[in-house]
């Protein structure tokens, strides 16, 4: 046994401070050399200065780090705030008011950047399947290559006047930036959203997958990658190409703290057919455990002593392996009879007795055959017979999604994917709650992205990715529920979604920028809400600033004539209509809620809008007021 020195001085701040900014920015983290010149950790000043600021910030130096032209715009891009909302659309959803899934058509920037109050920290398990920078992907407009010039210009080879200020090779890097910087900006804000024991899997192929891992590794952590699972995507080979057909993908995983745990396989009975009982064990079957260190006695000198065998009384040193268990836990496994000297009992070494009755499940291993998680011919059939066509070119199979849910997962936590393309992952999502009598929740992001005029699925009906995302989500939940209209339970499985639209803000320009407001126009803008928008509009976009759950259960009441918004019972209500008077008020003020909001010009007086307050404070002082 080794034991501790004490540190005999006081605490390193300067280590411990970098452990704080190493906690809220990650990727500021990296490697410096010390006084003596052995490496350390150290902060990266021009990165943290980064975080911290609204403006692209110069200050190259020499480091180790991942590095791109355009990693400061990344930053930036991921850091601007937005002056967007999500205005709902309850024609294209299914259960509005009751459902907690969701449904997000826009850029999946925005989405993020929308979604970071409300769901930071409460999403469990994010699967993205992003554009994989082939250059003929049929969904995405995947192909982020920069011509040649603008390369040069922006990575420094070649100033405004188009002077050559390095030799003239051929470089890779214009083809790989831009990818970077659109998957660096999306990944920095998905951290956020992440549980501390919240997991994250991309898919990717081999092209960019070596940028992915360095990508990862800044922002979520070295230490946090979980593992690269290679999925066995197709099972035949292809004589059309040139070199080496490619069979299987890459599966990226990252946690965001460790307290991620895996979910185990349930045992198999080919796995329970190893254990035995060749010595009458009453407490029933086992199998042996190696004795046996990998490491050597002198890698391992605290687990280097004599063990005696206690039939034959001989007597075993470590001669090439030190033993795996300590001196001490010998004698209590010996004690307990949990050492089996062989069928003799003339073994030099004994096995550890490891009991089925105390073995664990199965852990997941880093290759999922297309028998264990599917192929991509089985996710285009499953498509094609649903949507009755072939509407997208190569999804991902619902199985494959499934696996996924299974290792990471528990009831009632959030899934979220903001490359729904489409929308596999909330189909699985669908299947796996009626299949285990689960509860979890889906969040969908998906681009309005517009389907080639001579595709299926243009000719089919569906103008955008995102139709086809959606109504293959209904189709799968009618589905699910004709498939298990025999089960009790099945009248209580959520499969409907809110869809929400990424739009401008609700609010005029002049409630952002009220310094450029003149004299004049002053009487035309009383009221700061666009004239299209709607009070529903208004509704989630106070969700989303006030940070509350956007599929909690919405209702309306009539109170003094006018329409009121309940979220989640008396958590928030909301009213937006004009003529607000105090009668109205204090009708509004006996309910008790939370939070209470109002338009800022719906006030019948100025003097009703003060008294607001007051008459809050009397009947219900824990509530909260806001106007917009």
């Amino acid at each position: 046994m080794t034991l501790q020195k004490l540190k005999m001085h006081s605490p390193d701040l300067t280590a411990a401070n970098i452990a704080k900014l190493a906690e809220l920015f990650p990727n500021c983290v990296t490697e410096a050399k010390g006084a003596k010149g052995e490496l350390k950790q150290a902060i990266d000043f021009d990165l943290l200065r980064q975080e911290l600021a609204s403006s692209i910030v110069e200050g190259p130096q020499e480091r180790y780090q991942l590095n791109w032209p355009g990693k400061r715009e990344a930053l930036l891009t991921a850091n601007a705030p937005i002056a967007k909302t999500l205005r709902p659309c309850r024609e294209e959803s299914v259960d509005f008011d009751s459902t907690q899934n969701l449904f997000i058509e826009g850029d999946n920037l925005d989405a993020l950047k929308l979604l970071q109050e409300t769901y930071l920290n409460k999403v469990k398990l994010i699967y993205i399947d992003p554009p994989y920078n082939t250059g003929n992907d049929f969904i995405y407009e995947d192909d982020f290559a920069e011509d040649s010039e603008s390369y040069k210009l922006r990575s420094n080879q070649e100033d405004d006047a188009g002077n050559r200020m390095v030799s003239n090779t051929e470089s890779k890097g214009r083809f790989h930036s831009d990818w970077i910087t659109m998957i660096y900006a999306r990944l920095k804000l998905t951290r956020n959203l992440l549980m501390d024991d919240g997991i994250i899997f991309i898919s990717i192929d081999d092209g960019e997958v070596s940028n992915l891992r360095k990508v990862c590794d800044e922002i979520f952590g070295e230490s946090n990658f979980v593992a690269d699972i290679i999925w066995q995507k197709r099972y035949t080979r292809s004589n059309n190409t040139v070199d080496f057909t490619t069979v299987v993908e890459h599966i990226i995983c990252y946690s965001k703290s460790d307290r991620f745990v895996v979910n185990l396989l349930p045992r198999t009975e080919e796995a329970d057919a190893r254990y035995a009982n060749p010595d009458s064990d009453p407490r029933g079957v086992w199998k042996g455990a190696s004795f046996l260190n990998p490491a050597t006695p002198q890698q391992r000198p605290n687990l280097c002593y004599p063990i005696n065998n206690p039939n034959t009384k001989e007597v075993a040193n470590p001669t090439t392996n030190a033993w795996r268990r300590s001196e001490s836990e010998f004698y209590r496994l010996a004690e307990e009879n949990r050492l089996y000297w062989g069928v003799d009992g003339r073994q030099k070494v004994p096995a550890i007795k490891m009991y089925l009755s105390e073995a664990r499940g199965l852990t997941p291993i880093n290759f999922w055959s297309y028998e264990y998680a599917g192929n991509t011919d089985q996710g285009t059939t499953e498509l094609e017979t649903l949507m009755n066509g072939k509407v997208f070119n190569n999804p991902k199979p619902v199985s494959l999604l499934t696996r996924i849910l299974e290792h990471s997962t528990s009831d009632n936590d959030i899934v979220m994917d903001y490359f729904s393309g489409s929308g596999t992952t909330a189909h699985a999502v669908l299947e796996f709650n009626s299949k285990n009598n689960r509860n979890l929740r889906h969040i969908s992001v998906q681009l309005p992205e517009i389907t080639d005029e001579s595709s299926v699925a243009f000719s089919s009906g569906y103008k955008t990715i995102a139709e086809i995302s959606k109504e293959r989500i209904r189709r799968a939940g009618k589905k699910i529920q004709q498939d298990n209209a025999d089960k009790l339970d099945i009248a209580k499985l959520d499969i409907g979604f809110r869809v929400l639209k990424i739009d401008t803000s609700n609010m005029k320009e002049v409630y952002y920028t009220p310094d450029a407001v003149t004299q004049e126009a002053l009487p035309g803008l009383v009221d700061n809400i666009r004239a299209d928008r709607t009070a529903e509009d208004l509704l989630f976009q106070v969700l989303l600033d006030w940070g509350v759950d956007l599929a909690l259960p919405i209702s309306r009441k009539t109170l003094a004539g006018k329409t009121v918004f309940f979220v989640d019972g008396n958590a928030l209500a909301a009213c937006f209509e004009i003529g607000i008077d105090e009668d109205f008020v204090k009708q509004l003020a006996a309910h008790k809620p939370l939070r209470v909001v109002f338009r800022d010009a719906g006030f019948v007086s100025d003097s009703v809008k003060i008294n607001v307050e007051q008459v809050f404070k009397l009947l219900s002082p824990a509530t909260e007021i806001k106007t917009l």
